[in-house]
Parts: C-alpha cells; structure tokens; sequence
C-alpha cells in the first residue's frame, strides 16, 4: 500500500481509533492439521502464527478468559457440499474423525473451551458461537488462526457485525501466501478491527 493510497483512506475518514473493552474473549480460527501442512491447506506464514498463539491461548487461559475453536467439518457422506465446497473441493476432505481436521496439538482444548464446527468460513456464520460469547459478557474478541484473507476475515467481519470488537492479534494469524495476509490486515485494520501484535494485545488487555 503506497502513501498516497493509505492517505485516500485517512482523507475519508476510514482507520478511526477503537480502544479494546472488557471483557475480553479468544477466538482461535481453524488451527488444524489440514491448515498447518503445506502439502493441505498450509504454507506461508501459518506455522509461525500458530506458534505465536501458544502464549496468547496460555494467557487467555489464565485470565480467565472465554475461549472458542472453530474447525471446517463436512458430514462423511457430502451431505453438506456447499458453494465453499464447490469452490474449493479439496474442503471436503476435512472430515470430523480424519487427522486434517483436528485441531493442532499445542492448541488443543481444554474443558469448558467452545469448539464450533462449520461448513462455511465464518465462525459466527448459522453456529452458536455468537450466543455463547453474549452469554459471557465479551465485548473484546481478540482473534487468531487461518487464514487471514479467508476464514479470519470473515469471522471478523461477522464479529464486528454482531458488536463484538475484534481485536486481531496479527503475528497470530497466517496465510499460505503473504501477500494476501498483508492486505487483508490493512483492510480489517481500516474497516472493521483492532490490529495489535500478541504482546501489545496482551499489554493492551492486562488488567
């Protein structure tokens, strides 16, 4: 992004400040196997995200925080082909008992952790994860996962939607391709989201 396009946004009024507010909740998008293997759906910046978000679910975790997984989760027998599917038929692989679509063993969770399966690239999207958040209080929803221009991004757009105030943690999020990556977190950061780094959000969120 250039100056002088960065500088059409500032003149019409897009990037305005949104400070975090308790309570905060974590959402961790689509951190499976399947997503964290180049040979699937992986690549790019991917691993180190998912590394980066060890400390972030820790910390979540110890504050107290409410925390929700999504996976991509299709019926064994393609009951619920979809138009996601249909564009990209390899989805349909991610089955609930297969490898690809576990969850990530150094984020597995834990009791009491919500885990939302979904068909579509939303985490809100015809799921019960926005009455569980409501439920809890959260008016922050810091986010994490992959991939930034996919699924991430429109949870947050679902997120903002329903008037939580995403907060995307961007060394926590990861794409197969960076360019991708990089502009869809400006545009989140213009439109819709908090953009902070992990020790800037936990910074931002201490207390």
């Amino acid at each position: 992004m250039s100056q002088a396009e960065s500088a059409v946004y500032a003149r019409q009024g897009f990037g305005a400040a949104m400070p975090p507010k308790a309570p905060y909740g974590l959402l961790i998008v689509d951190f499976v196997n399947g997503f964290a293997d180049p040979a699937q759906f992986g690549g790019g910046n991917i691993p180190a995200a998912i590394e980066r978000t060890r400390e972030l679910l820790a910390t979540a975790r110890a504050r107290g925080w409410p925390v929700a997984h999504s996976r991509i989760v299709y019926q064994d027998d393609d009951a619920d082909h979809n138009v996601f599917s249909l564009k990209v038929p390899t989805m349909l692989g991610l089955k609930e008992d297969l490898a690809a679509s576990q969850i990530v063993d150094v984020l597995a969770p834990v009791a009491g952790e919500l885990v939302v399966r979904k068909t579509v690239p939303s985490a809100f999207f015809a799921t019960g994860l926005t009455p569980w958040l409501a439920q809890r209080g959260v008016q922050t929803l810091l986010v994490a996962g992959a991939v930034t221009s996919g699924c991430v991004r429109a949870s947050v757009v679902d997120a903002m939607s329903w008037g939580f105030r995403p907060l995307v943690v961007t060394d926590c999020v990861g794409d197969r391709a960076l360019a991708p990556h990089e502009a869809n977190l400006f545009d989140m950061g213009q439109k819709y989201a908090i953009l902070l780094d992990r020790d800037q959000a936990l910074a931002a969120t201490a207390g």
